[in-house]
């Protein structure tokens, strides 16, 4: 398995094992969210069907019923005459019509929809998970620079000397919505991220039809986005988006109270600019921008011919890792950066994903509070399993303490 292990100094060289677990509960996450809404696409599936044949008897019973009325009741004198049509008709007017109208089938249906996804219950993702999905998200944005214009197509293109350059390509293409846009804009607290999905919201939004599995709509959309420009200082841009808002609601006191405020600001102060949009500072990373330019400077590290004390080779870190070296290469010196290659294999992985899936924690859960994450996987292996994860947490440690040593050594 060619897991790459990223050791970097000053950097935050504590938090990896959190990120580790992070990443490898993320995954089985996934997994299991992938094999629940197959079961609910199936249940869904088997709904459609019902409902199509319900909707069709209800279909037949509404072409018998108009057919009599346009052929056999012209005549009513004739069809007064005729007792087995006057029985006929209080028959389904007493009966027929009332099992159309109050049949339980429909919710019986529906009810059936419900059950099978309550019972994917525990392997559905809760609000926390969103959270969770959004942070990395706009990590991975921050971090490789991602323009989110292109994230929304489906492609991660960042900008390099003027021009963009592709880090990522999937093998899938998955271009989001504008009700995508909007959650992901919904969940922050601050306008630097708001603001560009929020337009990407607006944009995809416009022209098209409410669809009910949206959590958001157009309006929505506008109304968050003008409010958004109006704190950063762009009254104008919050004035025509608003006036846009009250196309579509005009009844709308609130909106309409915000474009007479905006009018009047803007005939106090008419040339007003808006602010540019500042991107918050960290809560976690205090060598952010160093770390994040080391991420984008990605394929462009100087190599062993521009700086001969950049290598590759067989580490054994002293007498620990004799039997099996690591296979280190040194990306950077200041600040010292070393990649491990093939750091565990495909088994050992396997391992430790699957023993520490029972007590897994959600990764925003492990991101908002370091102590509420569970204890580090060694200490928690059951008797007979902890052979195999053992020998990678021995691995980690030892490659830890040599790496820092090293590291001192190449910054004095």
């Amino acid at each position: 398995m060619d897991l790459r292990l990223l050791l970097c100094l000053p950097l935050v060289f504590t938090s990896l094992p959190l990120y580790c677990a992070e990443i490898y509960t993320s995954l089985v996450n996934v997994k299991q969210a992938i094999i629940a809404e197959r079961k609910l696409i199936d249940s869904l599936k088997s709904y459609i069907e019902q409902e199509s044949q319900r909707l069709q008897d209800i279909r037949r019973f509404y072409d018998k019923a108009s057919h009599l009325h346009s052929e056999v009741y012209k005549d009513q004198a004739a069809a007064l005459a005729n007792p087995l049509l006057a029985f006929t008709l209080i028959k389904r007017l007493y009966s027929e019509w009332p099992n159309v109208i109050y049949s339980d089938e429909a919710l019986e249906n529906t009810q059936a929809l419900r059950s099978s996804y309550e019972r994917e219950g525990s392997f559905l993702p809760q609000l926390e998970d969103l959270q969770g999905a959004v942070s990395g998200l706009l990590r991975l944005q921050d971090v490789y620079a991602l323009q989110v214009s292109d994230l929304v197509k489906g492609h991660f293109l960042t900008l390099t000397n003027g021009g963009t350059r592709e880090i990522y390509k999937p093998h899938v293409s998955v271009p989001l919505s504008g009700d995508d846009c909007f959650m992901v804009a919904y969940e922050q607290e601050d306008y630097y991220h708001s603001v560009p999905w929020l337009e990407q919201s607006v944009s995809l939004f416009r022209g098209l039809n409410w669809s009910p599995e949206n959590q958001g709509s157009l309006e929505d959309a506008l109304d968050h986005l003008a409010y958004s420009h109006f704190k950063t200082g762009n009254v104008s841009y919050a004035l025509s988006l608003s006036q846009e808002l009250l196309h579509h609601d005009p009844v709308n006191e609130r909106v309409q109270n915000n474009v007479e405020k905006y009018e009047k600001l803007l005939l106090v102060k008419p040339h007003i600019n808006g602010n540019r949009l500042r991107r918050p500072d960290s809560k976690y990373l205090r060598t952010r921008e160093v770390y994040e330019r080391l991420c984008q400077n990605h394929g462009s590290h100087p190599t062993h011919f521009q700086n001969p004390r950049l290598f590759c080779d067989y580490f054994s870190g002293g007498s620990g890792l004799i039997v099996r070296p690591a296979k280190r290469e040194i990306l950077s010196l200041q600040p010292f950066v070393v990649l491990y290659h093939d750091f565990i294999t495909d088994t050992e992985a396997e391992d430790i994903k699957r023993i520490a899936l029972p007590g897994a924690y959600g990764s925003s859960q492990c991101l908002s509070s370091f102590t509420n994450c569970q204890p580090p996987l060694s200490a928690t292996l059951v008797p007979g399993k902890q052979f195999k994860s053992g020998g990678v947490d021995r691995r980690q440690r030892k490659q830890t303490v040599t790496t820092q040593e090293h590291g001192k050594e190449h910054q004095q």
